[in-house]
């Protein structure tokens, strides 16, 4: 069983930058788009960034575009969302995401997935 572990979520004033870590318990990048999604306070679970096995171009929300970054250190195993611009709407509890194959933002076609991580932004 594939375990995915974030960290590097906290609070932080609008305007300010955070990056989360996503690390894999197993080396999967080879096969697996690494995904981020969030949920925020009374809001569904939505897609934020993928990033495919093959590293090729990323997918990002239109609310993030231009202002998140995901990237993948394969020898790491570990998948990162860099976040910069934050804005008070970008509160959320943040996960990671491994779906087989494909690049996708749909989030049933994640296998395994991360306990998640707070990121709280302030005015």
């Amino acid at each position: 069983q594939v375990q995915l572990v974030e960290s590097g979520g906290g609070l932080v004033q609008a305007g300010g930058s955070l990056r989360l870590s996503c690390a894999a318990s197993e080396d999967i990048f080879s096969s697996y788009t690494m995904g981020w999604f969030r949920q925020g306070p009374g809001k569904e679970r939505e897609f934020v960034a993928a990033i495919s096995w093959s590293g090729g171009s990323p997918d990002y929300a239109d609310s993030v575009k231009g202002r998140f970054t995901i990237s993948k250190d394969n020898a790491k195993n570990t998948v990162y969302l860099q976040m910069n611009s934050l804005k008070l709407e970008d509160t959320a509890v943040y996960y990671c995401a491994a779906a087989p194959w494909a690049q996708t933002t749909s989030e049933r076609e994640y296998d395994y997935w991360g306990q998640g991580s707070q990121v709280t932004i302030s005015s």
